[in-house]
């Protein structure tokens, strides 16, 4: 069964904070003029500031909008996907990356319409290297014949290399930051390993912003 607070999208979807996911998702789509967005990031400095939530609802979404979406759950070190979704997590993203699943096999349909899912998989002893192989373009190249948006919940930047890895591959990414959590410091310093890694870094949500209409409260803002 699916986590009720964290995919606030599906079941309230006309909620305040429903809204300013949908504020996101047109933010996004209008931050490339030239160019359609087909894969997406979403990370955060550390753990524990809501970069799962987010790329799980930014999924339920654009799904909403009439997207074809797939959802990757490519942390590699704390998978929660499966959790989320109440899904088996068995066989996934990792065993499509070593070519031991087809991406069709082990895909995920939710009660979404136009969302599924594709959970981590058995944990890999070495996530950077699978990241940035040659498996991972043959990847996206699968995903995007199937669907419109692929979206990547990935480890925090500062943690673990893998975010960087992944950012360059990726037409876009997005920072979580967490309101009273995150370090002004920490946050700089994913934008710096970020840039630096060529990612194009759309934009940052603010999280667990408190407000007295509700009890939390998503920003977008340009970088």
């Amino acid at each position: 069964m699916m986590n009720k607070r964290k995919l606030i999208t599906k079941t309230q979807p006309k909620s305040p904070i429903s809204e300013q996911y949908k504020t996101i998702r047109t933010n996004i789509n209008f931050s490339s003029v030239d160019e359609e967005i087909r894969s997406l990031m979403v990370s955060s400095a550390g753990p524990g500031e809501g970069k799962s939530t987010t790329a799980a609802n930014l999924a339920v979404v654009f799904a909403q909008e009439g997207k074809k979406v797939l959802l990757v759950d490519s942390d590699m070190r704390k998978p929660t996907a499966h959790y989320t979704f109440g899904l088996n997590n068995t066989f996934g993203f990792t065993n499509v990356l070593t070519r031991q699943k087809e991406l069709t096999e082990v895909t995920n349909t939710t009660d979404v319409p136009g969302m599924d899912v594709l959970t981590c998989g058995p944990i890999p002893p070495n996530p950077a290297e699978l990241l940035s192989s040659r498996a991972m373009g043959h990847f996206l190249e699968e995903a995007y014949k199937n669907y419109s948006l692929v979206i990547f919940d990935t480890p925090p930047v500062l943690a673990v290399s893998d975010g960087q890895v992944l950012a360059n591959q990726c037409d876009g990414t997005i920072l979580v930051i967490s309101s009273g959590t995150t370090e002004i410091e920490a946050a700089l310093k994913s934008k710096e390993l970020l840039s630096s890694a060529k990612a194009k870094l759309l934009g940052v949500v603010l999280n667990n912003r408190e407000l007295k209409e509700t009890n939390y409260y998503y920003y977008y803002g340009k970088k």
